[in-house]
């Protein structure tokens, strides 16, 4: 049921904000893109931004990469290693000049953070594992047998600067590619269990992609809880966007967002992607999370791509099971983000005469989630002709 927030006459109005994802799927890998969004914050603070999404920062497995397929989360654009000493986006000293350009106009900057797997490995070493059901992860293939992982990082240009460990197939759980027969499938290493608490999606949606990172190991966890209050220390920043938390152990999501707390300071936003079009679940999920963890609206997301393709074509309804409706202090609504673009495995088509209506919805509605203002529908889309929406 929805619930009304309504402001005594006699309080003071409430903080207007608005948050901005600053970039898109296709932008072009030129490495300006850091400098790109510092010259931009004035007119966005002009337009009411009061926080900025930025793509992940940290290398990617390869230097023109979007940065999800995390290869160093501690380069951010400082070593030459995959490719380049910049990353797409540009350096890190680029990326402290943004930050500090954002904060002077009152913006504040959200990491994004890869924190599910790791890419573009060093080198590849022998592991027992046996192959699972795509379809439902619980269930086995076969027996267990030798396989090739790429799971050894070294690191090479960043050496032991700011963290010693150099990762290997301890460290994860899962992988998706043999090299020794360059074959694709979906392997559980032997002596490795997925995490219980993600999402039941296929039986256990713990593995999504590349090397899947065990988050029970002492490590990995001691070596992530580092990395936040490292990064903490290098920007001032306004926060974190949290990659694909349903598919890796909430507890440790909740445990390092009180780390987070008792270290860097309890002013960061933090906010997830959960991606599931249901409000029950993503309020239960917050809910787990003391409500310290906000999350997209993606079943808002999906209404209004409903309501603009004539599916659900009833405005009165478009609110109805969204986030925003039970959690609006912990909602974060959005019509378009990179994700959802034409082309992108989450596609979510809105169509175009409705991105307007929609943008009116989730702006003019107060006390009703954050709105999320998405790049490509101020500044266009380098999208390629095959992905442009019809």
């Amino acid at each position: 049921m929805e619930t009304f927030y309504l402001i005594p006459d006699d309080a003071p109005c409430p903080p207007n904000r608005t948050m901005f994802e600053g970039f898109e799927w296709y932008i072009p890998a030129d490495h300006q893109h850091w400098t790109r969004l510092a010259g931009l914050m004035p007119r966005l603070a002009a337009l009411g931004i009061t926080s900025m999404w930025i793509p992940p920062a940290s290398k990617g497995a390869w230097f023109t990469s979007n940065g999800y397929d995390v290869y160093d989360l501690y380069d951010l654009g400082e070593f030459q290693q995959r490719g380049a000493r910049c990353t797409k986006w540009g350096t890190k000293e680029e990326l402290a000049r943004l930050v500090d350009v954002a904060n002077g106009n009152g913006i504040g900057v959200l990491f994004d953070a890869v924190f599910n797997h790791r890419t573009g490995a060093d080198r590849t070493e022998r592991a027992v594992a046996v192959k699972v059901d795509p379809q439902d992860r619980l269930k086995e293939v076969g027996k267990p047998y030798k396989i090739e992982a790429w799971t050894k990082f070294d690191f090479p240009g960043r050496g032991n600067t700011y963290s010693p460990l150099k990762w290997n197939k301890e460290h994860f759980n899962g992988v998706d590619h043999d090299h020794r027969t360059k074959s694709q499938a979906i392997w559980r290493l032997q002596g490795k269990k997925w995490a219980y608490d993600v999402d039941e999606e296929l039986g256990n949606y713990d593995f999504l992609m590349c090397g899947n990172i065990d988050h029970s190991n002492p490590d990995v966890r001691r070596d992530l809880f580092y990395w936040v209050e490292w990064l903490g220390s290098q920007f001032r920043l306004g926060g974190l966007r949290i990659d694909a938390v349903k598919h890796y152990s909430a507890s440790f999501l909740r445990d390092l967002m009180r780390h987070i707390d008792q270290t860097v300071g309890k002013d960061w936003f933090m906010v997830g992607e959960y991606w599931r079009a249901d409000a029950k679940v993503l309020s239960a999920y917050i809910e787990y999370m003391n409500h310290r963890l906000s999350l997209f609206d993606v079943p808002l997301v999906e209404s209004f791509s409903n309501v603009s393709r004539g599916v659900e074509p009833d405005l009165r309804k478009v609110f109805e099971g969204s986030l925003a409706a039970t959690k609006p202090a912990n909602a974060v609504t959005f019509v378009v983000n990179h994700d959802t673009q034409t082309g992108q495995s989450l596609e979510t088509p809105v169509t175009p005469f409705f991105i307007p209506l929609a943008y009116a919805l989730i702006l003019l509605r107060a006390n009703f989630g954050l709105p999320c203002v998405f790049w490509g529908d101020l500044y266009g889309s380098h999208a390629p002709p095959h992905a442009q929406a019809p």
